[in-house]
């Protein structure tokens, strides 16, 4: 979609568009309305200054909105709006060694046991293994500590799903 295109599209086409980009209700009404955009810079850099903005509970309502890393039966299940974005992101994750998918799976479920929210990482080249150490490393962080840094994933998750979705 080009930056005109975008601008053209009616607020509900352009709130579902920027929510397949982040599922933040809050972020994506406020993109909607700073609309119009001159380009694609325009764009990221309001994303980025509508996200800093944003309280806890629209990071988690984004957070939500992601499959486990690894859980391509969740991703195809649950999350049909966006599987495409998430199995493209996650692809290094899909076609790993069984002993990382496990330890991914065991980690990320003790994660959303200590937190409350899934661990999020922008998972868009990164190997299997380099993920499994992020959640090593980020599992003996706080909540709060957790929702800064997932949050700060999320804006990169958003950035590049912008950057594929529109054209200079």
């Amino acid at each position: 979609m080009t930056i005109d295109e975008l601008n053209a599209l009616t607020v509900s086409q352009a709130t579902d568009w920027f929510i397949r980009c982040c599922a933040s209700r809050a972020w994506a009404e406020n993109m909607q309305r700073s609309r119009p955009y001159t380009s694609i810079d325009d764009v990221i850099n309001t994303a980025c200054k509508i996200w800093s903005c944003l309280s806890n509970s629209d990071f988690l309502e984004a957070f939500k909105a992601h499959p486990m890393i690894g859980d391509i039966n969740t991703l195809e299940a649950k999350f049909a709006n966006t599987s495409a974005l998430a199995e493209q992101e996650q692809a290094s994750a899909i076609g790993a060694d069984s002993n990382v998918l496990q330890e991914l799976h065991r980690l990320n479920h003790l994660y959303l046991a200590q937190n409350g929210f899934i661990f999020i990482i922008c998972a868009t080249g990164q190997s299997a293994e380099n993920m499994l150490a992020s959640i090593e490393q980020r599992i003996h962080n706080d909540t709060e500590t957790e929702i800064k840094i997932a949050a700060e994933q999320q804006l990169k998750i958003t950035i590049l799903r912008i950057q594929k979705g529109l054209t200079a």
